[in-house]
C-alpha cells in the first residue's frame, strides 16, 4: 500500500491512496497547461491495465481531497485537555496564524509578509489574542517583517520555535485560523476542526495548488483573508476527515483478501 502517488510504476502496489491534486496533470485544466509534446512524460500517469494490479484491482486508486493527517475530534478533545492551562485563560476570540514557506507553485517573499501584517493590524480590534507560528522553513525575510511589526503588540504572541510545539494546542483551542496558501498540510489540518479558516495568498498559487484552493472555496471550507474580517463572527462547515475515509478503504481492501485488522 502506498500513501500519496509514488510517481512511477503504480503496478508495484495493491492500493494507492493519493490526494486528488496529485492527478491534476491528467485533468482537462492540467492538460491545457502542458504542451502537447510533454504529455507522455508528465507524471503521474494513468493507472495501468487491471490485469497487472492483482487482488485489489477494484480498490486500486483512492482519492483524498486534502492531505492525510492525524487530526480528528477525539484528538482535538484530548489535546485541549493537555493544553488547557496555557490556552484557557487567553482572551477570546483566539486567532491562530500559521505561516509556511514559498514553493515553486506558490511564490512570495517579504511582500506577502507586509500584506499579512497590515491585514492583522486591521482586524486586531476584533481579536482577544493572536498567536503566530512559523514553519521551520519560513524564510527569515518573511519572519523578520512580521516580528518587527507585531512582536511588541500586547495581543500578539509569536512562537519562538522552542519546544514544546504549540501546534496541536492551537488546533484544539483556536476560534479561527489564518494560513498562508503554500501549505496543503497546514490548511488541511485547520479545516479538520470545522472552524473558520482564512487563506492568504491563494491568488499567487498555480498549477495543482491553484486547483486545490479552488476546490476548498467551492465547498465553502475556506475564505480569503482580506483584512476586513470580524474574527468574533463565527462560521462553520463539516470538518474534513479524509484520513478516516482512507482507513476505511484500507479495511475494505484487506477484507477482500480475507484479512482483518485487530482493533
Amino acid at each position: 500500500m502506498q500513501i500519496q502517488h509514488p510517481r512511477s510504476q503504480l503496478n508495484r502496489f495493491d492500493l494507492v491512496i493519493t490526494p486528488r491534486h496529485d492527478f491534476y496533470p491528467l485533468s482537462p485544466q492540467g492538460q491545457e497547461r502542458v504542451p502537447q509534446f510533454l504529455h507522455r512524460w508528465i507524471t503521474p500517469r494513468e493507472p495501468p491495465d487491471r490485469h497487472v494490479i492483482g487482488l485489489f484491482s477494484t480498490f486500486y486508486i483512492r482519492y483524498s481531497l486534502w492531505a492525510l493527517h492525524q487530526i480528528d475530534s477525539a484528538t482535538l478533545r484530548s489535546t485541549a485537555a493537555v493544553w488547557h492551562d496555557e490556552f484557557a485563560p487567553l482572551p477570546k476570540p483566539l486567532l491562530v496564524v500559521n505561516i509556511g514557506w514559498p514553493t515553486s507553485h506558490c511564490r512570495y517573499g517579504a511582500d506577502l509578509a507586509k500584506q499579512l501584517t497590515a491585514y492583522l493590524l486591521s482586524i486586531l480590534s476584533s481579536c482577544g489574542t493572536v498567536r503566530i507560528s512559523f514553519s521551520s522553513r519560513t524564510p527569515e525575510k518573511v519572519s523578520k517583517v512580521i516580528v518587527k511589526e507585531l512582536a511588541d503588540n500586547p495581543k500578539v504572541y509569536i512562537w519562538d520555535g522552542q519546544e514544546p510545539n504549540p501546534h496541536m494546542g492551537h488546533l484544539a483551542w483556536a476560534d479561527a485560523f489564518v494560513v498562508t496558501a503554500d501549505s496543503v498540510s497546514l490548511i488541511s489540518e485547520a479545516c479538520s476542526t470545522g472552524k473558520p479558516v482564512y487563506v492568504l495568498g491563494s491568488e499567487r498559487c498555480k498549477w495543482k495548488l491553484s486547483d486545490f484552493h479552488k476546490s476548498l472555496r467551492e465547498r465553502g471550507v475556506v475564505r480569503p483573508f482580506t483584512g476586513s474580517e470580524y474574527i468574533a463572527e463565527s462560521w462553520s462547515y463539516p470538518p474534513l476527515n479524509d484520513t478516516a475515509e482512507a482507513a476505511s478503504q484500507v479495511h475494505e481492501a484487506l477484507a477482500e483478501r480475507g484479512w482483518r485488522v485487530r482493533p
